[in-house]
């Protein structure tokens, strides 16, 4: 207890706890200012990350089988 009570007022001492609570505040600020998806835009996107995760996912593997079957063609 004495440990985090010294190193809290170290934190104050060196002006570091002002400045987390002025990132704090600024951050909340900012926030408030975003626009935010209503639900019917959340499902869509997830739906658009959805899908191009999977398809990313295939061509990734179709590569991958491509380039294994030319260098086990050519190392023959």
């Amino acid at each position: 207890m004495v440990v985090i009570g010294a190193a809290f007022a170290f934190a104050w001492w060196k002006g570091y706890v002002l400045r987390f609570r002025n990132y704090w505040n600024a951050t909340g600020e900012e926030l408030r200012k975003c626009a935010w998806p209503n639900w019917e835009e959340l499902k869509g996107s997830t739906v658009v990350v959805t899908i191009t995760i999977v398809l990313l996912g295939v061509f990734c593997y179709a590569v991958d089988t491509l380039f294994f079957y030319l260098v086990r063609l050519i190392s023959l």
